[in-house]
């Protein structure tokens, strides 16, 4: 079917003037609509000159075929705009081109050309525009399971590197890029994924583009996978880069919507190749799991200020004895071990000043010192001395890592 098909016999003109008038009204139609391909007017140019002529109205089988055609437009990526357009304009020029109407001096004549033709209109551009519709949800439920086929893959960093190559390209993923992997973790379960998805998407787009950034679901978290240059990096401590924006502008978004919160965000290190985006989603995953296991309420973290908890972990019966035998005696004092080891964290996150640690505390420099000896008293070792520092504060990280001791320490030193 074409928008300058041949039927003989039908029609407000003959053989092929007849052809070539309707033909030119398609083109004329079609770039009105911006280009849209004129046989997506399919049999809807004769439908109206029939109509206008005869009065008769479209069939069902002939506004199925309309509907099939909404269904193609979808498909080929027209816009819904585009193609109602398309037959708007086709429309109004078709009427502008009968004689036995424009010359007419009969006014019944006119009304009843122009109602039956108004009919054909708005039966046709509905049709259309419901099989645009059907097709639309098809394709979103389609590019939904393929996104998601497409992220499991990703994560997972086993599969084909051609495939996922040719893959990821209708997404507009260069694999070849840096990318970074976020995740965000509800604390309370969301009944429905998509208004966090959308919401996401929705900034994230705005803020990176829509090429080469993915949003998708795994395993009950928000998956973001990102170019790392195109997110600005946040320079930290001694001029450290961190996560920088990803994170934040995640988490910004996330707690803006009624339920799922307070959200956490965790980010991985930026990785290059198919390769470092499984890499980058590793470390995020661990990360969220290590501020978890830490009962840290941190909202935006850094995998990279968790390397160290990775590396203590890996060796747990090792760490286990360290915190047994630096910090065990601390349960000891009055009001047991958790007081002392507070003290230590906030003492060596001041870089050893007294004062700021007290400040941290929310006590008085004194009690800071004191503590500070009991802790030398009772363990040996000196916070002091810089050789026994690296050991405490090795084992004070040991033992945010194990839940000590709110958690008593796995194995036979427990």
């Amino acid at each position: 079917m074409t928008g300058g098909g041949r039927r003989t016999g039908r029609g407000p003109a003959a053989g092929s003037e007849r052809d070539a008038c309707l033909a030119a009204i398609a083109r004329a139609a079609s770039a009105d609509a911006g280009g849209v391909p004129v046989d997506l007017l399919g049999d809807y140019l004769w439908l109206l000159a029939e109509a206008a002529v005869t009065g008769r109205r479209p069939r069902r089988a002939e506004l199925d075929a309309v509907g099939v055609l909404g269904r193609r437009a979808a498909e080929q990526g027209v816009s819904a705009g585009r193609a109602v357009r398309l037959y708007l304009s086709a429309a109004r020029r078709l009427w502008q081109q009968l004689p036995q109407l424009t010359s007419s001096t009969d006014s019944e004549v006119v009304r009843a050309s122009a109602e039956a033709v108004l009919h054909v209109v708005d039966s046709a551009v509905a049709t259309l525009a419901e099989g645009y519709a059907v097709a639309r949800r098809e394709l979103v439920r389609r590019e939904e399971t393929l996104r998601r086929e497409l992220v499991d893959d990703l994560l997972r960093g086993d599969s084909d590197l051609g495939g996922l190559v040719e893959r990821a390209e209708p997404f507009g993923l260069d694999l070849a890029r840096v990318h970074q992997v976020a995740l965000a973790a509800p604390r309370r379960r969301l009944p429905d994924t998509d208004a966090a998805i959308s919401a996401l998407e929705g900034v994230i787009f705005d803020r990176l583009g829509d090429r080469d950034v993915l949003v998708a679901t795994k395993e009950g978290l928000l998956v973001v996978i990102a170019p790392a240059d195109a997110v600005a990096p946040d320079r930290g401590v001694r001029g450290r880069e961190s996560s920088g924006d990803l994170g934040r502008l995640m988490h910004a978004e996330l707690d803006r919507l009624p339920r799922g919160g307070p959200w956490q965000v965790a980010v991985g290190r930026p990785h290059p190749g198919l390769y470092g985006i499984a890499r980058s989603y590793e470390e995020a995953r661990e990360a969220l799991m290590t501020a978890q296991r830490l009962n840290a309420d941190t909202p935006v973290i850094d995998a990279r200020d968790l390397l160290v908890y990775r590396v203590l972990l890996r060796d747990q019966p090792a760490i286990v004895d360290l915190v047994q035998a630096a910090l065990s005696p601390l349960r000891h004092a009055r009001g047991g071990a958790q007081p002392l080891l507070d003290t230590l964290d906030a003492y060596f996150a001041a870089g050893g000043v007294a004062t700021d640690a007290a400040r941290r505390l929310h006590v008085s420099v004194r009690t800071v010192t004191y503590r500070l000896d009991r802790i030398r008293t009772l363990s040996g070792y000196d916070p002091n001395d810089p050789r026994d520092r690296f050991t405490l504060q090795t084992a004070v990280y040991g033992a945010r890592a194990l839940d000590w001791p709110r958690q008593p320490l796995p194995g036979p030193a427990s």
